[in-house]
């Protein structure tokens, strides 16, 4: 995209904020994982950086759980605006006995909109110590608790919740009035 898109503007606020609406609205505590603290100096949220110089989503991740105080971690993107409170609360309720919580697709897991268990603090460090940057080798490697699209589907039918916007073109469509979007 060219610029962090934490800060690109939707529906008149940055990304950042709508992750951080949807969150606190959830847990009792948030965490930011950036490797450009700087840029939240206005955040009251817990502000950290990768632990782990290697770059990639499970250095993030790594780093939110090892700073977090709580078993379970929903972890999310960053660019993703339009979070479902009540599929988030769903996933939290299916956790117990489980290591991830993480929505199956059409067979791809959303590893950015999961749950994790601190448990997998060493596990991940393993798989980042042997240079994987796949998320799924932890999911094979884990107890997983799949939500199924139906399951998905009773909270966000239209499946809103799993929009990024990687690309100036979905950043586009989601300025869009008339995008799907939108509600």
């Amino acid at each position: 995209m060219g610029t962090d898109k934490a800060f690109l503007s939707v529906e008149g606020r940055p990304l950042i904020q709508h992750v951080l609406a949807a969150l606190t609205g959830i847990f009792p505590r948030v965490i930011i994982v950036t490797n450009s603290p700087e840029a939240y100096g206005n955040y009251v949220q817990t502000i950290v950086t990768d632990v782990i110089e290697k770059r990639g989503p499970l250095t993030g991740i790594h780093a939110g759980l090892l700073a977090s105080v709580d078993e379970y971690n929903f972890i999310v993107a960053c660019d993703m605006p339009f979070l479902n409170p009540g599929l988030i609360t769903f996933m939290t309720e299916a956790a117990e006995g489980y290591d991830v919580v993480v929505p199956e697709i059409g067979g791809q897991y959303e590893p950015l909109h999961a749950l994790y268990h601190r448990r997998l603090i060493p596990l991940i460090e393993g798989l980042i110590a042997r240079d994987s940057r796949a998320i799924q080798e932890l999911f094979s490697a884990a107890r997983v608790r799949n939500i199924r699209g139906d399951e998905i589907d009773r909270f966000d039918p239209h499946r809103r919740s799993f929009i990024n916007l990687n690309t100036p073109q979905e950043y586009k469509e989601a300025l869009c009035s008339d995008s799907v979007y939108r509600n």
